[in-house]
C-alpha cells in the first residue's frame, strides 16, 4: 500500500486530496496545525483504517512516531488567501521556508518522492501572457502580498537545491485560482465573497474596475493534477503549472454568480488592492505534455456544486 504524508490537510486542497489517495488505495497521514484548516474537512476520513491524523505546525520537527516508510510528501501547508496570508504573515514566511526544509528532509530520509504546492502568485503581476513556467514574474519583494510569493518563492529555491544536491524525486506544482466545495466561504477571494454576497442578497464587492482577469480550476480537476505529477515519472523535476486557462474578468465573475443564484443586486466597486495583478491566466503546455492533464470540468458546472457547499454553510449546516 503506498503511504503519503500530506501537510494543510485539513485545508480546502489538502482534504481533498487526503480523500482521493484513500480512494485509490493509499494510506494517508495527514498534519494540519488548524490556523486556516477546519477540523470539519476530515471529519469524514478520520476513522478511515488508512488514515491516520496529526495536529502539528510545519515549521516545527514534524510527527513521525509509527510512521513507517513514506513513498509520497505532498506540502500543502501554507495560508493561501490574501486574508489569511495577511493576517499571519510570519507563520505563512514560515511555512515555506521552515516547513518546506522539514518535509524535504523528512522526503529525503525516505527516499520518497516530495511535491510542492506552490502558485501561480510567483509570477506576480505579470508581464508575460499567458504565463509560462519559464517566466521568471514581475514581483514586489516587500509589498504586502511578499509574505506569500517570496515565501512559495524560496521554498521552490529551497526544493530545486535538494533535487540537484541530493538527486531527490522533486515535483514543483504551481496552482492557479482553485474553488469547490470546503472552500472557506470566509477567506475573502473572489468566488467565495461573491458568491456569499450573492446568496445572501448583499451588493458584490469588486476592487477596481473589475477589468482584472483570473482563471479558475475546480477542485477535483486540479487534484487529478497532483495525483498524476505524483505517479509520472516524466514529473520529476520538473516545474508545472495546474489550472484552468479559460480566462474570466472579475466583472465577467459576478455578473455569472448573480445569475447562477438568481439575486438582482448591485456592484460595489472599492479602491483597488495594492499589488493586484492585472491579467492571470496559465499556459498549461507542459502539464499536458507530460502529465496527459487538462481540465475537465467548465467554470459553470464547477460553480453549481460550489453554491450548494455555500448554501449550506449560509444556512448554519456547515462550519
Amino acid at each position: 500500500m503506498p503511504h503519503i504524508y500530506i501537510t494543510g490537510a485539513a485545508g480546502f486542497v489538502g482534504s481533498h486530496a487526503a480523500e482521493r489517495f484513500i480512494e485509490l488505495g493509499w494510506k494517508v497521514t495527514a498534519v494540519d496545525n488548524f490556523i486556516t484548516g477546519r477540523q470539519g474537512n476530515l471529519k469524514e476520513m478520520m476513522a478511515h483504517p488508512c488514515f491516520a491524523f496529526y495536529e502539528s505546525d510545519v515549521s516545527l520537527p514534524l510527527p513521525e512516531s509509527r510512521l513507517g516508510p513514506v513513498d509520497t510528501v505532498l506540502h500543502l501547508a501554507c495560508p493561501a488567501s490574501p486574508r489569511d496570508y495577511l493576517k499571519h504573515p510570519v507563520e505563512t514566511m514560515k511555512a515555506g521556508s521552515l516547513g518546506t526544509f522539514h518535509t524535504l528532509d523528512l522526503a529525503r530520509r525516505h527516499q520518497a518522492r516530495y511535491v510542492l504546492a506552490s502558485t501561480s502568485e510567483i509570477y506576480g503581476d505579470p508581464e508575460v501572457h499567458p504565463q509560462r513556467e519559464d517566466y521568471w514574474g514581475h514581483v514586489n519583494p516587500v509589498g504586502p502580498r511578499a509574505v506569500y510569493n517570496e515565501a512559495k518563492r524560496f521554498a521552490e529555491a529551497l526544493v530545486m537545491a535538494h533535487h540537484r544536491e541530493y538527486g531527490m524525486d522533486t515535483v514543483i506544482l504551481r496552482f492557479f485560482n482553485t474553488y469547490g466545495p470546503r472552500m472557506n466561504p470566509e477567506d475573502g477571494r473572489i468566488i467565495p465573497n461573491f458568491a456569499m454576497q450573492a446568496l445572501e442578497g448583499r451588493p458584490l464587492t469588486v476592487y477596481g474596475d473589475g477589468s482584472q482577469t483570473r482563471s479558475f480550476c475546480y477542485i477535483a480537476d486540479l487534484v487529478e493534477g497532483i495525483v498524476r505529477s505524483i505517479t509520472e515519472p516524466k514529473a520529476i523535476g520538473e516545474v508545472m503549472n495546474l489550472g484552468n486557462p479559460a480566462e474570466y474578468t472579475v466583472r465577467d465573475m459576478a455578473d455569472i454568480l448573480l445569475r447562477l443564484t438568481g439575486n438582482k443586486g448591485t456592484i460595489e466597486h472599492l479602491p483597488p488592492m495594492e499589488d493586484d495583478p492585472k491579467r492571470r491566466r496559465p499556459d498549461i503546455s507542459k502539464a499536458k505534455r507530460l502529465l496527459k492533464w487538462e481540465p475537465a470540468i467548465g467554470l459553470e458546472e464547477g460553480l453549481r456544486r460550489t453554491l450548494d457547499y455555500f448554501a449550506a454553510y449560509a444556512r448554519g449546516g456547515i462550519r
